[in-house]
């Protein structure tokens, strides 16, 4: 299986941190800073994304609510870590199955436990 992620983030100094966790824990990366820019990037078919880490409050246009669900248009068992500041309460409303949400600030252990709760549950088999 591919191990590409997605990071939706338009804070520099967040998206370099989780640029950097992902890249040293072996997985490799392509960040977007807006919603428009990452579901461009997921239209165009040339990576496949094993998992989306999406930033709620993304500035103008769409938010990482939004992204999660047009990603899933994409990629239906896309599973996707949230991460957030202030939105952490509208996650059970808001997000979509599938989903783990992150209350910044988050350490890299706690990203990479995400990660791996929901790339585990996606890679085992049907009915397992």
């Amino acid at each position: 299986m591919d191990r590409t992620i997605l990071v939706v983030e338009d804070e520099p100094t967040v998206l370099m941190f989780l640029e950097e966790a992902l890249a040293e824990g072996g997985y490799g990366v392509v960040s977007a800073r807006s919603g428009g820019e990452a579901l461009n990037i997921l239209g165009d078919g040339l990576s496949d994304f094993s998992l989306l880490v999406a930033d709620i409050r993304i500035g103008d246009g769409l938010d990482g609510w939004e992204i999660a669900r047009c990603a899933r248009e994409i990629i239906p068992d896309l599973p996707i870590v949230y991460v957030t500041g202030d939105s952490a309460l509208s996650w059970s409303e808001e997000g979509v199955p599938n989903s783990l949400l992150l209350q910044k600030p988050f350490d890299r252990s706690q990203l990479e436990g995400a990660i791996e709760t929901l790339l585990s549950r996606s890679e085992s088999p049907a009915g397992g």
